[in-house]
């Protein structure tokens, strides 16, 4: 079910939240979780019930091989890097498996020219993220950060139902403490009041905002044979305000509804498309994943400590595998080479010691965001080539002819000022919530309903990688 849906609004969250509480306050701690792990999995099964076996092998797995690397099984008599390394392997290969077999074969195909049918298998929901974020509780329990002795626990850190399908990534130590705390044990109305706001805020983003702007950037990169001028800058734009609003409303949504369990996830974007230069864009956007790349991926390569050719290489090939994580295609690996192409190029211009104005340098990094979306958007190299060339093709300026066309800019202009000039919501995370506060909450989660009457409920886009 999807946050936004009434099913998850007016009933799972609700019921899960009172049935939490109502067991917690019968010191059933042991049920609460149980009941919270059950609800989760439920939650995730309501997709399709196929799934549930992935991820309880999974769940199961990686428990056992943790547990092995942290010493807690003293049976498990193997060389603990290995034993990391065969843990790693698994999940690599079950995520691979699912999200990149067709690819390879296609790839197969065309290089050999040969014939392989397809499998057209199924992508399990939100395996690349619970498959990432047991790859970083085996490799934090190889190095000793973690002591699970529980697996209802366990499941309970991976499958809790807020971040469960596209993150925050988090790590075992965010989470499990929490749960554990007694000050977390009974409803706190001020994480209520917290939760209900930053909720709201996300189904505004989502439902008002993201799932306005869907259509026009579909209709540029899937139904449009040609784009003037205008037209791509209008899709590109479209789709670049798409995906923030989207997922930062897909996390401020996780956020809330966490907070109404008194559990605190990080903050996963922050202003994003305020950023003055590539690299405190990645500080901003989608930052438990740039952490998970940085932490298991960048540092373990040797990060800077091995001379600058070596750190150029390093990000290039971080950036290259975020890309592919996203998804299977060529697409995906571009716009991940061009983001690490704009690393190097960032940490090679700091050694220069030159400084642009504040404004050309948002300008560039914008714009340069804005562009490299096109190619993470686009289903073939055509579609983007197709966008690309009408943004940087100065033909058919004649944009007062067009209603529709009219009708969007000025709606990009007032989500780019919210954009630009709006608080983060994140920042509401440590005020203090006044009755200003709540009414604003009511009044955009009231539109947001309201407008959800006279439109199908869309997915969440990052439930697609």
């Amino acid at each position: 079910m999807l946050f936004n849906s009434y099913e998850f609004i007016f009933i799972f969250l609700p019921l899960s939240f009172f049935i939490y509480f109502f067991l917690l306050k019968k010191r059933l701690m042991v049920g609460a979780k149980a009941f919270l792990v059950f609800a989760s999995l439920f939650f995730y099964s309501w997709w399709n019930i196929a799934y549930l076996p992935i991820i309880l092998s999974s769940l199961l797995f990686n428990y056992v091989i943790g547990n092995s690397l942290n010493e807690n099984f003293k049976k498990v008599q193997l060389h603990k890097k290995s034993l990391l390394v065969f843990g790693i392997a698994a999940n690599v290969i079950l995520l691979g498996y699912f999200k990149y077999t067709d690819f390879l074969i296609e790839n197969l195909n065309w290089t050999f020219d040969t014939s392989i049918p397809l499998l057209h298998l199924a992508l399990p929901l939100g395996i690349s993220f619970f498959t990432f974020q047991q790859i970083a509780y085996l490799v934090d329990s190889y190095r000793g950060e973690t002591a699970e002795y529980d697996f209802l626990n366990y499941a309970l850190f991976v499958t809790f139902f807020p971040q469960l399908i596209a993150g925050p990534i988090v790590h075992h130590a965010e989470m499990m403490p929490q749960f554990a705390s007694r000050w977390n044990l009974a409803k706190n109305y001020k994480n209520i009041a917290l939760g209900l706001f930053i909720f709201s805020v996300g189904l505004f983003k989502k439902v008002v905002i993201a799932d306005s702007l869907s259509g026009w950037a579909a209709a540029g990169f899937d139904s449009a044979a040609t784009l003037s001028f205008p037209e791509a800058w209008a899709t590109s734009l479209s789709y670049t305000f798409q995906l923030y609003f989207d997922f930062s409303g897909y996390t401020d949504m996780a956020i809330g509804a966490a907070l109404l369990f008194n559990i605190k996830l990080p903050i996963n974007f922050y202003s994003p498309y305020k950023s003055l230069d590539i690299q405190d864009f990645w500080r901003r956007w989608h930052i438990t994943l740039s952490r998970f790349l940085k932490d298991y991926i960048y540092i373990p390569l040797g990060g800077n400590r091995k001379g600058s050719v070596r750190t150029y290489t390093n990000l290039l090939t971080t950036f290259i595998i975020g890309g592919i994580w996203h998804g299977a295609g060529w697409t995906f690996v571009f716009w991940g080479f061009l983001h690490g192409m704009a690393l190097v190029i960032h940490r090679f211009w700091n050694t220069l010691g030159i400084t642009l104005p504040k404004v050309l340098a948002w300008f560039i990094t914008f714009n340069f965001v804005n562009i490299a979306w096109v190619f993470f958007r686009a289903k073939e190299w055509d579609d983007a080539i197709k966008v690309l060339k009408g943004m940087f093709t100065l033909s058919f300026l004649n944009i007062t002819s067009n209603d529709t066309l009219l009708v969007i800019y000025a709606s990009l202009f007032i989500i780019f000022m919210i954009v630009i000039l709006a608080k983060n919501s994140s920042d509401y995370l440590t005020e203090k919530l006044t009755m200003k506060h709540m009414i604003m909450a009511a009044v955009l989660f009231a539109y947001a309903i309201t407008k959800s009457l006279s439109s199908s409920s869309e997915v969440f886009l990052y439930y697609n990688f």
